[in-house]
């Protein structure tokens, strides 16, 4: 048996579980493989007793951080080389993270921001749909503007309905419900004259199936998608993965 030289890609997951399975699920669909060699290894921690990030930061409940740490650590001590976190609130804590471990960790933002390229929309307006605590504390818009978009946010009452509603329906494992507040609130974007929308928490491209997409008539990157591609494209371009491809 030859030993691994190569190591993994460490996935921190369970926020929410199905979002952290459809990640695992997306990268291997979306990675370019002939054959099951080809393929990324990948190990997945999908933990759901993380407390949740919105409750956290918007209503003062419990922390968060200390549940990552522990997963990042678990990964490590596992073998993960590089961390991917599809969770896209998570990401408030980012600097934390990357603090607490000396493996790299993948930004979910900078991710969407190359898909948004890599769809030809290297400026322009962007909708963003996410929980209220990514929106709130502007996680996206701080660093989209960097990247020289601007963004259109919807307002609280928006948020509830067309974010919350289905956010909420998926992690209940009801995906149906979830589809049409998710499509409404595209189509709200849509007319407000976004170039582009962005499904800014990983349970919103659950609820909206990838048939449906072509059809709202606008531009989406999906952050499940985004950081798959992500990924993979750093995995392939690191040298000893490179070679092991």
């Amino acid at each position: 048996m030859t030993p691994d030289t190569t190591g993994y890609l460490g996935i921190l997951g369970g926020m929410g579980p199905l979002a952290g399975a459809a990640f695992a699920l997306r990268l291997a669909a979306l990675t370019p493989a002939a054959i099951d060699q080809q393929h990324i290894p990948t190990l997945l921690r999908n933990d759901p007793r993380i407390p949740d990030r919105s409750d956290a930061r918007m209503r003062g409940g419990e922390d968060p951080l200390p549940y990552m740490v522990e997963g990042l650590r678990f990964l490590h001590a596992a073998g993960a080389r590089v961390i991917a976190i599809p969770c896209n609130t998570a990401h408030l804590w980012y600097d934390q993270l990357c603090a607490a471990t000396p493996l790299p960790i993948l930004h979910i933002i900078d991710a969407v921001a190359q898909d948004l390229r890599r769809l030809g929309l290297a400026h322009g307006r962007i909708g963003l749909m996410g929980t209220p605590a990514t929106l709130a504390l502007g996680l996206y818009q701080t660093r989209l503007e960097r990247h020289g978009y601007q963004c259109i946010v919807p307002d609280a009452d928006e948020i509830e309905r067309y974010c919350v509603a289905p956010i909420r329906a998926v992690k209940a494992g009801d995906l149906p419900a979830a589809v049409e507040p998710a499509m409404q609130g595209v189509r709200l974007l849509r007319a407000r004259g976004a170039d582009a929308v962005v499904l800014g928490c990983t349970e919103l491209p659950l609820a909206i199936p990838h048939a449906q997409r072509a059809a709202l008539g606008v531009l989406l990157t999906d952050s499940i998608d985004a950081l798959a591609r992500a990924a993979i494209d750093y995995w392939r371009q690191t040298p000893e993965h490179r070679q092991a491809a």
